[in-house]
């Protein structure tokens, strides 16, 4: 490159050799070992990122990886997934150019463009290694952001390679996508300092010979070590030598002496195109001078010939941020926002989409621009499935923008309440609202904005509140009949938690016909979805599943419930259909509820290995989204399961994370799984009193079987209070059952669980024995095995052995086979009781009960060996999931502790592990 003809194009390489052959190494390292890696390059303006991108595809392409590189934009920051769209379209598309056009209506679908994203690039990468670089990341949109700190973790085990770039400054975006990758995989941070003075002197001899003087030596010294200050000098340099003419005295502060020596009308053009951003059309660049194209060709020749822009036949490019931003710092402020919003007219005008108008919005919009308000609120609207916290954000600026005396200021409120509610902000959204409600708005508005809050305040589980509101709207009269209704399901919704069932019903079937009436379909949801809480708080499952599935008629997003409903009456064929349905749907239903549904189901059917992963998988997914809804319950169960096993380090780790959850969301049904949860550790720690108490303070609450999640273990609080000689809390619980059992007739859990509580209170082993019979019935093999051993003991303590050991044999094994050692091993005593001499735990079957060990192939599920077996046969995440029908996000977790007890990294030594223990 000597000579001063010589190409700059390799220029930022001069002094990377150390960040090059660290680079070199890690591609190098993907590709062999099949495991994903990660690196951030960081360092001020100009100091050579790009370029080190640039060669780090380069080599990765020559070694045979499909590349794709991209270029996040500083003015197109929010247009979502705009960043990370180039980067997925490489030397072979990861998605088809229409690929996200159905990630439209419905529910948060973020988690399912991650899960399209995550399947495409395993795919691709099944037949070679891929690389995903993007430069300037810490002008990502949202949505590539959320994308960014899912997908390297998520794909840890293909050889994936993520190269992403910043400019120096505030690091958050980009650390936390290096924070959430660090602790699954490999994460490297290279951060680019100044050039030595060597370097830069290799820089002039590229440029200009190596005959450069000592004055070219020391203006270089005013780039400070930034290799594209210096370039900008040196080019000035040469076209100083080619004209005779003086080195301009602007060159020293590089980029601005580039621009010195254009045409007044070059640089006019040149300041409209910095005002459409890094990248633009020649014809919008036009439409802001106010002139046609045609015109404008000898201007856009200029610019092209400085060095300024780049034309790549459909688009015009600024050659580097730093020159776009030295064109743009020179427009005065005051034009900069005039221009935006013209800008943003026309761009609107051109027919494209109101997103790609909102940067000028927010640039140039002043209080009272209706136009602005209304584009605004459509873009949060398109955007509102994909990323609702920047549908929030528009929402919000909207109504900045709509100043009290604007007509729509309250509409746009209510809107901006809705937005916020649905990206889990719903303190904003309470203070938002009730700001507007202080403003005294008319009638008609007053009722539409506490309808709007009446979502917020339900997941803030703020029901008393809700109640008082919707109440006090409702009697003031004047709502749209719509509107009424709305209000009325809302009344509905907060009387659920309340005790007085009856009157909740009532008002949900009100609430119901005037909905149906007023043809509303968000008054339709919340009026089943009302319904359906209620009854299943009153224990009448069936009416609970009509309501549920007729909700999810309405809106398949609600599938998760319906399947739950089914759950509550052991018809878990029907659940499973669902489960498939909702698997394929278009409508993508709520996956972390869908996990949850999953999970529920599979502990009723004794999947605790399963049930644990399931439940696992949807608090990440509630962690990711930030809305959190079954964590608490979740927290509960998973503590149980580790009770059941025998961890009790594990199991008391998910009490103190249910507590704290419970803060969070402290309503009645939350509350009382916690007590409850509690009072079963108590009694493991054998505090009885403690036990009780906690006991008692769930049913404080309601009667014990108003909560759902308790219902199947009654046994255990049965057993509790009689160990505490609380006869009449025995009985009362064992009354409880029986009326659960009589609500719901031809479920033969409630029937069995009823007959085991009777006969635990009366200790009757014909009542006990009545139970199992009625449980063969149930689909739920741990209620089977509790009651089997409830009646081994009471047959055990009448004397008839024989008896007791069968019924406990049956149950020690049924308890085994679910993975539940701990109950294994205690029915085993009193199995080793009914057999004088036995030691416990000695015998053939009995051996199965003993626990997993912690590492290697026998550390493993049963379902993580399934998981195991078919990823290393080839399969994919998604094709695993389609066989063994559980969600992809479960087949990830399964994999994540399969290769964590395995201690490999990868699919390859995964696929060499099984296959070695084929041949052994």
């Amino acid at each position: 490159m000597a000579g001063s003809g010589g190409s700059l194009s390799r220029s930022g390489l001069r002094g990377r050799e150390a960040e090059l052959g660290r680079l070199g190494e890690l591609i190098a390292s993907v590709a062999r070992t099949g495991s994903g890696a990660l690196v951030l390059i960081h360092g001020e303006a100009g100091i050579g990122k790009t370029a080190l991108l640039t060669e780090a595809a380069a080599r990765a392409r020559a070694a045979g990886y499909s590349v794709g590189t991209g270029k996040a934009d500083e003015l197109h920051h929010i247009v979502p997934l705009s960043s990370l769209r180039a980067s997925l379209h490489g030397d072979r598309p990861l998605l088809s150019g229409d690929a996200f056009a159905d990630l439209v209506g419905g529910h948060d679908q973020r988690i399912r463009l991650v899960e399209r994203l995550a399947a495409a690039i395993e795919a691709a990468a099944g037949r070679v290694p891929v690389l995903i670089a993007l430069d300037d990341v810490q002008w990502a949109d949202p949505l590539s952001r959320f994308v960014l700190k899912q997908l390297p973790r998520r794909l840890r085990t293909s050889p994936v390679l993520w190269l992403l770039t910043r400019r120096q400054g505030p690091a958050e975006p980009d650390e936390e996508i290096v924070v959430a990758a660090r602790d699954e995989l490999t994460a490297v941070t290279l951060p680019l300092r100044p050039l030595s003075g060597a370097a830069i002197g290799q820089l002039a001899d590229d440029a200009l010979g190596e005959g450069a003087d000592e004055r070219v030596r020391n203006l270089l010294d005013g780039a400070g070590g930034n290799p594209f200050l210096a370039v900008e000098m040196l080019a000035g340099l040469r076209t100083a030598g080619a004209s005779g003419d003086p080195v301009p005295p602007g060159l020293v502060v590089g980029v601005r002496g580039r621009l010195g020596s254009l045409r007044p009308g070059t640089l006019r053009f040149l300041r409209m195109g910095a005002v459409l951003g890094r990248v633009f059309r020649f014809h919008d660049a036009a439409a802001l001078c106010g002139l046609a194209p045609s015109v404008l060709v000898p201007e856009l020749d200029e610019a092209v010939r400085a060095g300024i822009l780049d034309d790549d036949g459909d688009r015009l490019v600024f050659r580097h941020d730093l020159l776009r931003q030295a064109v743009y710092a020179d427009i005065p402020p005051s034009a900069r926002k005039a221009l935006h919003r013209e800008a943003a007219a026309h761009l609107v005008l051109a027919g494209h989409r109101p997103i790609d108008a909102v940067p000028h919005i927010l640039e140039g919009a002043l209080p009272g621009d209706e136009e602005a308000v209304a584009l605004l609120g459509r873009a949060a609207d398109d955007v509102l499935p994909v990323t609702p916290g920047l549908a929030a954000d528009l929402m919000t600026h909207a109504l900045e923008l709509a100043p009290p005396a604007m007509p729509s200021r309250f509409a746009v409120g209510e809107r901006a309440i809705v937005h916020l509610t649905r990206a889990g902000r719903n303190r904003e959204a309470l203070l938002t609202g009730d700001r507007l409600l202080a403003a005294r708005p008319p009638l008609a508005a007053f009722s539409r904005l506490q309808t709007a809050l009446g979502g917020t305040l339900w997941n803030m589980d703020l029901a008393d509140e809700l109640l008082r509101r919707a109440e006090t709207t409702l009697a003031l009269g004047g709502a749209a009949p719509e509107v009424e209704a709305r209000l009325t399901a809302l009344r509905a919704l907060a009387l659920s938690r309340g005790h007085d069932l009856a009157a909740a019903r009532e008002t949900g079937e009100h609430a119901l016909r005037a909905a149906l009436a007023a043809g509303d379909r968000e008054a339709h949801v919340l009026a089943l979805s009302a319904l359906g809480e209620i009854a299943l708080n009153a224990g009448e499952n069936a009416v609970g599943r009509r309501h549920f599935t007729a909700l999810s008629a309405v809106d398949p997003a609600f599938l998760p419930e319906e399947i739950v409903a089914c759950t509550h009456m052991d018809d878990f064929a029907s659940g499973e259909r669902l489960l498939l349905r909702a698997t394929g749907h278009d409508g993508a239903p709520r996956q972390a509820m869908l996990l949850w549904a999953q999970g529920h189901r599979h502990l009723g059917l004794g999947r605790l290995d399963d049930a644990e992963a399931d439940l696992e998988t949807m608090e990440r997914l509630e962690d990711d989204v930030q809305v959190p809804v079954q964590q608490v319950n979740a927290r509960v169960i998973r503590s149980r399961i580790a009770l059941l096993r025998g961890d009790r380090g594990a199991a008391r780790q998910h009490l103190t994370a249910a507590r704290e959850r419970l803060a969070a969301k402290p309503n009645p049904g939350n509350t009382a799984a916690v007590r409850f949860l509690e009072a079963v550790h108590a009694e493991a720690d054998g505090d009885v009193r403690l036990a009780l108490d906690r006991i008692r303070q769930v049913q404080q609450e309601g009667p014990f079987m108003r909560w759902r999640l308790l219902r199947t273990w009654v046994d255990s609080a049965i057993r509790a209070a009689l160990r505490g000689a609380d006869r009449a809390l025995a009985e009362d619980l064992a009354a409880q059952a029986a009326a659960h059992a009589e609500r719901n007739p031809g479920v033969p859990t409630a029937a069995g669980v009823a007959a085991q509580a009777a006969g635990l209170v009366a200790n009757d082993p014909a009542l006990l024995e009545r139970s199992v019979e009625l449980l063969e019935g149930s689909p739920r093999p741990l209620a089977r095995a509790a009651a089997r051993a409830d009646l081994g003991r009471a047959l055990l303590a009448a004397g008839r052995v024989p008896r007791a050991r069968a019924a406990l044999s049956h149950a020690q094994a049924t308890f085994a086979e679910a993975g539940a050692h701990a109950a294994a091993a205690r029915v085993r005593r009193g199995t080793a009781a009914a057999r004088p001499g036995d030691r416990a735990g000695s015998g053939g079957r009995r051996a199965v009960t003993g626990r997993r060990p912690v590492e290697g192939w026998e550390a493993l599920t049963v379902s993580e060996k399934k998981v195991a077996r078919l990823i290393a046969e080839g399969h994919t995440n998604r094709s695993a999931a389609d066989l063994l029908v559980v969600s992809p996000h479960t087949v990830n977790t399964h994999l994540t502790s399969a290769f964590r007890k395995l201690s490999v990294n990868s699919r390859v030594q995964l696929a060499h592990l099984v296959m070695g223990l084929r041949g052994s």
